[in-house]
């Protein structure tokens, strides 16, 4: 036995559809003098034999024998003390799982709890108790308790009962009311084997019930509600000076009150059910329970996850959905039991659970840190680089772009704080459905970079009507067509928070001065500067602020490099560097001319972007990145 077959299984469970929500759940492995547990706020999917926090078993039944005695805060106070002692390792600091106490009760080597919803469709039952002694003999079962040290606590009592009835013989599976299950097992085999035959056994008392285990589903949310609503949530929602992420889901019905403790860390305890979405139902529903929704139902329109940022919102959306489902499948049990006020209010208020979450949804701070941003063009090259440049700065990413697998790739590549998003810019069409897309999914924008361009070189007198038209379609209208149909959002989530977003437009040195035998190309971004400063003026109202960044070459990227419709091979094939025997040629003119010798990255105009989003003073500017090449009078 060793940390790396239970880390594997780890993954490997933490992987399985229906067993693990938002990573969570935890795992150990126990050899004669010390506890190796996963430690608190990370994934079971992505836990690696290193992160396991090392603790001394003896140490860790003392924390159950001298906290047993005690109440309230002052156990939990002793106990968190005690377990922190215990610790003989902890990768960058990181706290053990509150469990380990529970853990260190079993017998065997291998231990696995999680909340899957079938689980939690039986223990959180009217006749869960009932239904569980007849499906499992076996089985120890809890009634409702407190996590942390009161739970070890009982449990311990309960492990002591089950062993003199059973000759010694301690539980293999611990079934706890509105908690989940913990399984003890001496191998990976018995251990995937042990949960195998819970969930048969549960899916089989659905099936006998007339339930399927389809995941629960409502009616269809009203697209023109949420393209109105959706914004004015996200700002009403906004804290810390960034709107909240938004998504609105179908129409599921909710339980009146939580089923289990991560079901009010994750989603909070209660939903705000309103006929209207207002600043006053908002303020109404916080002042009552203390916290902003995570949950916002509007009977007959739509149901909304809310959270501060994507991630956050995501896992809410989440247990909503897990909350319907259980609610559904609970019928197979007696019908739905919830925690009650007492039970609820433990979880609310205890300091392990803030704990977990921060580390769960917590990151290195950032410029954009919360922020929502799309880039268009952002499946390669500098729409790519600079969609990279603002995650690192803490924003979530939209990568948009013609190229649906291009844009769907690159999100993945970018990782968590990416998503994707198809679009034809020149199409008015395909731009109205990317933006019901962003509303819908995340309830509005903080920041559009409008990057999509395209670029024909060639001589005014030969270039072809068709030519200058595609130019002229992506970089010029493709503008103008994303500002229409983004302005609006902005506008109301603004007129809602109070704060500001932004529209940056990725322009060009070819903006600022005349580009030979590049005219289409140098005609629109001429003409975007003017829209720049246009929009900024109107929408200066709506605290829009709208600004162009006109970089210099990127030569690294395909626009240039690209060896057979790069501009090193058009500007060669049509003649624009004088005496150019070769396409290598034509690059080192090109980068003679600025006076730093080198092209322009993707960082250089995400510092410029960043820039314009921060300085609250800057509006119907256009922005030269261009080394020197190009300097305003």
């Amino acid at each position: 036995m060793s940390l790396e077959i239970i880390a594997s299984l780890s993954r490997l469970l933490g992987s399985k559809k229906g067993y693990v929500l938002a990573g969570g759940g935890n795992t150990s492995w126990k050899d004669e003098r010390y506890l190796h547990i996963k430690p608190s706020g990370v994934a079971l999917a992505n836990l690696a034999h290193d992160d396991f926090v090392k603790m001394d078993r003896q140490l860790i039944r003392s924390c159950i024998e001298k906290t047993a005695a005690l109440n309230g805060n002052e156990r939990e106070s002793l106990c968190k003390r005690m377990s922190d002692y215990a610790v003989i390792f902890s990768k960058n600091g990181r706290r053990p799982s509150v469990e380990a106490p529970l853990h260190e009760l079993f017998d065997q080597s291998l231990v696995v709890h999680l909340h899957p919803t079938l689980v939690n469709a039986m223990t959180c039952g009217a006749k869960g108790k009932e239904i569980c002694k007849k499906l499992f003999p076996d089985a120890l079962w809890m009634d409702v308790v407190d996590p942390g040290a009161s739970l070890a606590i009982e449990a311990q009592s309960a492990f002591d009962a089950y062993r003199a009835k059973n000759n010694g013989k301690s539980p293999a599976v611990l079934f706890i009311q509105n908690h989940g299950v913990f399984v003890g097992a001496d191998s990976a085999e018995e251990m995937e084997k042990l949960y195998n035959i819970i969930f048969e056994k549960l899916a089989e008392q659905c099936a006998s019930a007339g339930i399927t285990l389809d995941d629960a589903c409502g009616a269809p949310f009203d697209m023109d509600f949420v393209r109105e609503n959706a914004p004015l949530l996200r700002g009403y929602l906004a804290a810390d000076g960034v709107p909240a992420a938004v998504m609105a889901m179908d129409q599921l019905e909710l339980p009146d009150a939580p089923f289990s403790p991560d079901h009010i860390v994750y989603s909070k305890s209660f939903a705000l059910v309103t006929d209207s979405i207002t600043r006053e139902s908002i303020e109404k529903f916080k002042k009552q329970h203390g916290y902003l929704p995570m949950a916002v139902k509007v009977p007959g329109k739509a149901l909304f996850a809310c959270g501060r940022n994507v991630k956050v919102m995501r896992t809410a959306a989440e247990f909503l959905r897990d909350s319907a489902t259980i609610l559904k499948l609970s019928n197979a049990f007696g019908g739905p039991r919830t925690l009650d006020d007492r039970a609820r209010s433990f979880i609310e208020n205890w300091e392990m659970e803030s704990y977990r979450t921060q580390v769960s949804f917590g990151g290195a701070a950032g410029a954009l840190n919360g922020k929502i941003a799309l880039v268009t063009g952002g499946a390669q090259g500098f729409g790519y680089g600079i969609a990279e440049s603002l995650i690192a700065a803490g924003a979530h990413v939209i990568v948009a772009d013609l190229n649906k697998e291009g844009a769907e790739a690159a999100a993945k590549k970018l990782g968590a704080n990416a998503s994707s998003a198809a679009v034809d810019v020149s199409d008015e069409n395909s731009v109205q459905m990317m933006a019901d897309s962003v509303i819908a999914r995340f309830g509005g924008l903080d920041l559009f970079v409008a990057n999509a361009g395209v670029l024909k070189a060639g001589s005014v007198k030969t270039m072809s009507k068709k030519d200058w038209d595609f130019v002229t379609a992506v970089n010029y209208t493709g503008y103008f067509l994303c500002v229409k149909h983004f302005a609006p959002v902005m506008a109301l989530q603004n007129s809602a928070s109070g704060l500001w977003s932004d529209i940056v437009q990725i322009n060009s040195k070819s903006g600022l001065a005349g580009s030979n035998k590049n005219a289409a190309y140098a005609a629109g971004k001429f003409g975007t500067i003017g829209m720049t400063q246009s929009f900024a003026l109107e929408l200066v109202a709506d605290k829009i602020k709208v600004n162009s960044i006109c970089p210099g070459n990127y030569y690294e990227g395909p626009l240039w490099s690209d060896p057979e419709c790069g501009l090193f091979r058009q500007y060669f094939d049509a003649g624009k560097v004088a005496g150019a025997k070769s396409i290598e040629d034509v690059k080192q003119y090109y980068l003679s001319q600025s006076p730093i010798k080198r092209g322009c990255y993707p960082e250089d105009v995400a510092r410029a972007i960043i820039y314009s989003c921060t300085q609250q003073f800057e509006t119907g500017q256009a922005i030269p990145v261009t080394g020197g090449q190009v300097m305003l009078n």
